[in-house]
């Protein structure tokens, strides 16, 4: 039987100690969990990915292209990338990442979708900054296609607008930010975020000011820990037709 802790991979990154972990819930009759730390914070744990998931399904509905580009920025666990994947819409996938062990926990296979991300031929993962490649919009998101627009935008980075990662990222949450955002998206294109928290009125307004449609979802889920309900909020834009 696994044990009940264990430290898969734990390693320094530029914005510190980053550490996968994976434990057994007796709780839960012994149901696993994969988590990720960065230094004390927890980043993500396989156990809470309703929202991320809601995220991709919801962006995808939106719209009725027969084939689908997409960006997801930010890999985590995985949990955003396979959501889109299962549309069969989906012709190509990149996915920014900026801490590298997160992607080599999937090529190795340590999270429990890395083998169904690493294998789809759709989807492409890279080592980058998410932030730095939507201020070049001559560049884009796709190194082997500098400009190419995408019909989606996937983001899942920080805990919320307001609670950052690393304080040069609060430039994206702004009217310039999010103008350098839409530039990526091809016309109707769609843009979406997941944030920690239920949805803020100031943020919806700030999107407003970029998109014409914009829409913020409360997702809501179980957590078993207190016992009660948990929420985070999925936003999403979208630019002309």
């Amino acid at each position: 039987m696994d044990p009940l802790f264990e430290e898969l991979d734990c390693q320094q990154t530029l914005l510190g100690e980053l550490s996968l972990r994976r434990r057994r819930l007796l709780q839960l009759e012994g149901r696993k969990i994969y988590e990720v730390k960065l230094g004390d914070h927890f980043l993500m744990s396989s156990l809470f990915h309703e929202a991320e998931t809601k995220m991709a399904e919801i962006s995808l509905a939106l719209t009725t292209k027969p084939d689908l580009n997409v960006v997801v920025g930010g890999l985590g666990l995985g949990y955003t990338a396979g959501a889109a994947l299962a549309d069969p819409r989906v012709n190509s996938m990149v996915v920014v990442e900026y801490l590298e062990p997160v992607i080599s926990w999937h090529k190795k296979n340590l999270v429990p979708l890395g083998n169904q991300l690493c294998s789809d031929p759709r989807c492409r993962i890279i080592h980058d900054d998410f932030f730095a490649r939507s201020r070049d919009v001559d560049q884009g998101f796709d190194p082997a296609f500098p400009g190419k627009k995408q019909d989606i935008i996937l983001l899942d980075i920080d805990h919320t607008p307001n609670r950052v990662l690393h304080r040069t990222n609060t430039r994206f949450y702004t009217p310039e930010g999010l103008n350098e955002l839409a530039g990526h998206l091809t016309p109707g294109g769609v843009f979406a975020l997941w944030s920690d928290d239920p949805p803020e009125k100031a943020f919806t307004v700030l999107l407003e000011t970029v998109f014409p449609e914009v829409h913020a979802h409360t997702v809501c889920f179980k957590n078993p820990f207190t016992g009660g309900t948990a929420e985070n909020a999925v936003y999403t834009a979208r630019t002309d037709r």
